[in-house]
């Protein structure tokens, strides 16, 4: 089944998502949305989905980056940004323990601001405790683009958007990313746009 992705302006993606009691991770009901969850985010494609993305405000979010997303990407590209393929995983109740002082600057999308794409500075490494979707205990450690997709589904758990974080003058639509952004390094990009600091 493939849910509807709510997009910026709803409400929900503006609240504090409640984290789920044990005996919910286990219902039918919770195992039934992960699979679907699974299913909406391989449809759109995209490489994290959480909840509140599907209308829902709990504190459950799926990640999956599969190797065929960024094929497309140079061995360069793939290494500046640290990415590897990510395996499906669900993340119940998840938050952030630990975070660099580190931080690294890319463009980010999101399948609830359908179109667009920014540079938003994160943390280039963190350590998230959280559930899995048999309930139990996980400590996760991530650097690169794991840990990148990581926090951006975390900001969505707690009512944020990459728009809340993003560097505002670098903010354009796919079309133009492709065109003109995406081959170029980001301290490129950051002077052709006439960004400082």
């Amino acid at each position: 089944m493939r849910l509807k992705i709510v997009q910026v302006g709803e409400p929900v993606l503006r609240q504090t998502a409640r984290p789920l009691a044990l005996d919910e991770i286990g219902s039918a009901e919770t195992q039934h949305l992960i699979e679907w969850m699974r299913d909406t985010m391989r449809d759109a494609p995209g490489v994290g989905l959480a909840a509140p993305q599907v209308g829902l405000p709990i504190r459950l979010a799926v990640i999956e980056d599969r190797a065929e997303y960024f094929k497309g990407a140079s061995p360069e590209q793939l290494a500046e940004r640290e990415r590897e393929p990510v395996p499906f995983q669900v993340l119940i109740n998840p938050h952030i323990v630990e975070r660099s002082d580190e931080q690294v600057e890319f463009f980010e999308g999101c399948l609830s601001v359908a179109g667009s794409s920014a540079l938003v500075k994160r943390s280039r490494s963190i350590t998230v405790q959280c559930r899995d979707e048999r309930g139990a205990e996980r400590r996760i450690e991530a650097k690169g683009w794991y840990a990148r997709i990581l926090q951006h589904e975390i900001d969505h758990l707690d009512g944020q958007l990459y728009i809340d974080r993003m560097e505002s003058r670098s903010l354009t639509n796919l079309e133009n990313f492709n065109r003109y952004w995406k081959e170029r390094r980001i301290e490129e990009v950051r002077q052709a746009l006439g960004i400082h600091g």
